[in-house]
């Protein structure tokens, strides 16, 4: 099982409807992944809330550092929307035990992580404070 298809799972399970908005488009060698605004790859909906997702197995700091430089992911929760990161590792689910389980390792963002004060695209109609 993937990791974001662990991400699903959990995302289903907490009362969310998922899907999956990453891309794979045609290379010259191999295929590009390419995620929604470059850190989303599941969009998860439920009444009064839209969360975008970006899901990931052992290397959670290097999507942590992606999701910060990217100035999209400010502008995704400018529109009050909430983006989380999901990292899926194995942990021994009992000290000293040998069982094994996949847990999820969950960080969620706000406005006040990104070093953006404003964000204004007036030509797309979006102006952004953190202060909103």
């Amino acid at each position: 099982m993937t990791p974001t298809q662990r991400t699903l799972k959990y995302l289903r399970d907490d009362g969310w409807t998922p899907d999956i908005v990453e891309r794979s488009l045609p290379g010259k060698k191999f295929r590009i992944r390419r995620d929604y605004f470059n850190c989303i790859d599941i969009i998860a909906v439920r009444p009064g809330e839209t969360i975008g997702v970006q899901s990931c197995g052992q290397a959670f700091a290097a999507h942590d550092r992606k999701i910060l430089a990217e100035p999209k992911a400010f502008l995704w929760l400018c529109g009050n929307n909430r983006l989380m990161l999901i990292g899926w590792r194995k942990l021994i689910k009992k000290r000293g035990g040998k069982l094994k389980l996949w847990k999820p390792r969950i960080k969620e963002y706000t406005k006040q992580d990104f070093n953006v004060a404003t964000v204004e695209k007036p030509s797309i109609g979006i102006v952004c404070r953190e202060t909103e």
